[in-house]
């Protein structure tokens, strides 16, 4: 079996002649794993390449993918469990590797068909013990699959082409820093028909990446799927929404109206338009300038005895009645 520096290992329990840079065929003891299991496999599915040292330069690149959130220079980021791994190969983005465990074996009969056909190609495969993959993860029961996937690269232009002859749908999240709640609301937003969305930065407060293990789990790979321009600062993005004639509606939690700009239900908004609507921090909302710039504020009647809705839920009530508005003939 290949090594890290291409060298040819024998697993077996034959004699061999001790090469000059080992202490004899002992060696050859430390890389005892347990047989991969043979699956009927196309050529276009190569075998997988054996991992057996935790400093390998694969191993490390999934752990800084997986435990950091953190891509690398050429726009990789690691996704984890059968179902993200699924949805990565079934969107065609660029897949420069897939890592399985021992007990993930199990799951590449699943993904034969997706891996035979996601390009052109062969997708490389790693394998490694189950005490190495759970030292590259952040889950407390990893599936033993894992995967580095390129996003892909998304412009405000590519945004409005991405609505194609639909009037643009755009959730724009501004300084929604937990990338649980950034995941639920790409989740609702791919759900309910947005046509893309925005993360974006109010000064030194950015959203949180939509790309990061806990935010690409929470989307349930709708971050994937969803055109998102991520990481442009707010005022930029108001400009370009401003010149494209795109509406821009602001959500509040505020009841009481501020200036000039009108206050609706969700249902009073006109949701069939090119829109745009701001969702704000978890715990400070929008910032009042940011409001000011919008055509109208968004509130969302709830009972008295609740003080707000969460970022998530509030852009889940807000999308539903788009989603409903627009699916009118």
């Amino acid at each position: 079996m290949p090594s890290d520096n291409g060298a040819t290992y024998h697993s077996s329990r034959e004699p061999c002649k001790a090469a000059p840079f080992t202490s004899g065929c002992t060696f050859a003891s430390l890389l005892v794993m347990p047989p991969f299991r043979q699956v009927a496999r196309s050529p276009a599915v190569p075998a997988p390449e054996l991992l057996t040292s935790r400093e390998n330069h694969w191993l490390k690149k999934f752990r800084v993918a997986l435990r950091t959130g953190a891509g690398d220079p050429s726009g990789y980021v690691g996704v984890e469990g059968v179902r993200l791994v699924e949805d990565a190969l079934r969107s065609r983005l660029p897949i420069e590797a897939v890592l399985i465990s021992v007990a993930g074996e199990k799951h590449l009969e699943r993904l034969r068909p997706c891996l035979e056909s996601a390009a052109a190609a062969p997708i490389r495969i790693l394998r490694t013990t189950n005490r190495l993959f759970a030292a590259v993860t952040d889950t407390e029961s990893p599936q033993g699959i894992a995967a580095l996937v390129k996003p892909d690269a998304v412009s405000f232009d590519d945004l409005l082409r991405a609505a194609g002859l639909r009037a643009p749908l755009l959730v724009t999240l501004v300084a929604v820093q937990d990338p649980g709640n950034v995941g639920t609301i790409l989740r609702a937003a791919e759900a309910f028909g947005a046509t893309g969305a925005a993360t974006c930065s109010f000064e030194n407060s950015g959203t949180a990446n939509p790309h990061s293990p806990k935010a690409l789990r929470a989307s349930a790979g709708s971050s994937l799927r969803l055109p998102i321009l991520h990481a442009v600062g707010i005022s930029i993005f108001l400009t370009q929404l401003r010149l494209a004639r795109v509406k821009i509606y602001a959500a509040t939690a505020s009841a009481a109206q501020t200036g000039a700009l009108p206050i609706l239900s969700p249902w009073e908004a006109n949701w069939r338009d090119p829109v745009a609507f701001l969702i704000g921090n978890e715990g400070a909302g929008l910032p009042d300038e940011i409001e000011r710039s919008a055509d109208a504020l968004l509130r969302i009647p709830i009972s008295k005895s609740v003080e707000s809705l969460n970022a998530g839920l509030a852009a889940a009530v807000l999308l539903y009645e788009a989603a409903r508005q627009r699916s009118r003939p």
